[in-house]
């Protein structure tokens, strides 16, 4: 029993994640076009029709560009919570939208969808598991900390797209403005390549087979400087560098019996978000 799942694209320039079965698929944003969507689903074997639903994290244009023009060609509902639907401004029917509710199961066919609350600088923001076949795949990215949240779900996943946006001192030294320089690592940006390693060497369950490391800052980190750093730690774990041009490879992501607690963690204070368009990294 396996889920399949592959990164359309990561990165500021547009994040995509696909994870179903030989059923059915959800996308987790779709920040590309709807045409790009498609190519590069083809050139993966993979195909639309079985893409049922799509799942929105938050507002930024690097998660929803391609949302209207794919929901409504192909008629998928849109999970999007009204804070975000509010601000992200798309253009759907209402018949598509629906809602969820962090720590609530949504179904899509047999994939179980679990929303939680993060920390980032947009009005709504939510990461999201997907469970199928006895398989947990998470899709955490524009995390600004780790919080219990992120913890709590992190270690029921066999498989994970997560964030190693910047290194710290590349970002330090670079060309950014200060203002910028602080939304980014201000609790409310983005994960360091720092933070991240320590999230998965601290947190990692014993039966997690797969980390794609994600959302690459194009200015403030390279591929190479990650897989330096997380190599170390990966021995019994596969590490993909998710890329900000092209798909990755899919990849089939299998249990191996180990069940863990899914009950939700106590809730946490949410700080107030001030809603930004975009952090350009």
């Amino acid at each position: 029993m396996s889920l399949y799942i592959t990164s359309l694209n990561s990165g500021s320039n547009g994040n995509c994640y696909y994870i179903g079965n030989d059923n059915e698929a959800i996308l987790v944003d779709v920040g590309i076009s709807c045409r790009e969507t498609e190519k590069r689903l083809k050139r993966l074997g993979l195909t639309m029709e079985k893409v049922k639903a799509i799942f929105v994290s938050h507002e930024h244009g690097d998660h929803i560009t391609g949302i209207s023009v794919l929901a409504k060609k192909y008629q998928l509902p849109v999970y999007i919570t009204a804070a975000t639907h509010s601000n992200a401004r798309l253009q759907l029917d209402k018949q598509l939208i629906r809602s969820f509710e962090p720590h609530k199961a949504v179904s899509v066919g047999t994939l179980s969808i679990v929303a939680f609350p993060k920390e980032h600088d947009a009005s709504d923001p939510h990461s999201f598991i997907i469970t199928g076949n006895s398989v947990t795949v998470g899709v955490f990215t524009d995390i600004g900390i780790v919080c219990e949240h992120v913890t709590h779900y992190f270690k029921q996943c066999h498989a994970i797209f997560l964030e190693a946006n910047y290194d710290e001192e590349m970002l330090e030294k670079g060309s950014y403005p200060y203002h910028l320089k602080k939304r980014i690592r201000g609790g409310e940006g983005h994960l360091s390549n720092r933070q991240a390693l320590e999230l998965f060497t601290m947190h990692k369950p014993a039966f997690m087979s797969h980390l794609l490391l994600a959302h690459l800052s194009k200015n403030n980190n390279s591929s190479e400087l990650v897989e330096a750093l997380f190599s170390p730690y990966t021995a019994k774990t596969k590490i993909v560098v998710a890329s900000r041009y092209k798909e990755t490879a899919v990849y089939h992501i299998s249990d191996n019996g180990v069940t863990t607690d899914t009950s939700p963690p106590k809730n946490i204070k949410r700080r107030h978000h001030e809603t930004q368009l975009s952090l350009f990294q």
